[in-house]
């Protein structure tokens, strides 16, 4: 038997299934990023109102549904800003602002009869609805293109188009495949015990994995109406850490323009610091430290930029840091920030 709390979140989850419903059909023009992303919310709901009591104690359930509706919130303000057909909508706008405040106070409901202890997990948590599935671990070989947050030609004038498509079609889905394949070949040797080559896999699974993973976090920590100042508890961890935002984003785009040859600039949180650091990264994986977690990621190869700044590194980099998305950058540090270590 459910108890009465389970029995309320179950059909709070119901009701957000039903408005990512209800919104698609008050707004049939609705651009097909949005349309996807609310289709993705839908399934989302539906495998966590399936859930029974096998699948997860009380504690457990209600601690996801919270941190899903969090991160639906997250979207729905998202949605209410860069989409142009929701924006031209005023009823449209409306009924989103309701819906986010039903979410909200049920959020707010939840948190003053349960704590909520400090948890840590996937980027999926950040990014991407929460679903039954997605806390399974990812299989062998089994990574996957993540589809990009918004249309291919969104953060046009600073990145352009063409440059999206090669980046996120041909790029990414290059280091997926190759990290599967590491993975794989390393699986094989395990299992016929010869590991006459597992020098060369443990390298590309590293080049691969590393590639994977930045880029996943790339694609969501830029967004068309990004850009501008950041706000909340980033900015003030990034002034008590760097001075202010300006010698911050001085330094963050001087290190991504000196990476010698290809690579990355990332701006991290150390849990053993207990403070923000920027690092540089060669390739994808060379010279950067263990122990951190990423929150802003530029990615300075050039097939991210040469098409429109050629070998005009510093125009990509100025013009960059007007599609940043603050909000999800901000979502992943109150998540990061909650991991600390014993400092040293």
């Amino acid at each position: 038997m459910l108890t009465s709390t389970m029995d309320e979140v179950r059909l709070l989850k119901q009701q957000e299934q039903e408005h990512t419903r209800y919104i698609r059909r008050i707004v049939p023009q609705l651009e097909p990023p949005y349309v996807n992303l609310l289709e993705a919310w839908e399934s989302a709901f539906a495998h966590i109102t399936k859930a029974t009591d096998d699948d997860l104690r009380e504690d457990h359930y209600v601690r996801l549904a919270n941190e899903q509706s969090k991160e639906f919130i997250s979207h729905l303000h998202q949605l209410r800003t860069d989409s142009p057909t929701i924006e031209a909508n005023k009823g449209a706008c409306m009924m989103i602002d309701q819906i986010i405040q039903g979410s909200q106070n049920y959020i707010n409901h939840i948190a003053s009869a349960h704590r909520q202890n400090a948890i840590l997990t996937n980027e999926g948590a950040w990014s991407n609805p929460l679903t039954m599935d997605q806390m399974k671990p990812v299989p062998i070989g089994g990574h996957k293109l993540p589809p990009l947050p918004y249309p291919y030609n969104a953060l046009e004038p600073y990145i352009d188009e063409q440059t999206m498509r090669l980046h996120h079609d041909k790029h990414h889905q290059s280091y997926v495949d190759g990290l599967n394949t590491a993975e794989k070949k390393m699986a094989e040797a395990r299992e016929q015990k010869d590991y006459d080559l597992i020098k060369h896999w443990e390298r590309e699974a590293a080049f691969n994995g590393a590639g994977h993973y930045l880029h996943t976090i790339f694609w969501n920590i830029m967004s068309p109406k990004g850009g501008g100042m950041p706000s909340g508890p980033i900015a003030e961890q990034i002034r008590d850490n760097f001075g202010s935002f300006d010698a911050f984003k001085q330094h963050f785009s001087k290190a991504a323009e000196k990476v010698e040859g290809v690579g990355w600039a990332i701006l991290v949180w150390s849990p053993r610091s207990h403070r923000l650091e920027i690092l540089q990264a060669e390739k994808h994986q060379n010279l950067s430290q263990w122990d951190v977690i990423p929150l802003l990621v530029l990615d300075v190869w050039e097939h991210a930029y040469y098409l429109r700044y050629q070998n005009k590194r510093a125009d990509y980099i100025h013009a960059w840091w007007n599609v940043v998305n603050w909000t999800h950058v901000n979502d992943r540090f109150e998540q990061a920030r909650k991991l600390k270590w014993v400092p040293f």
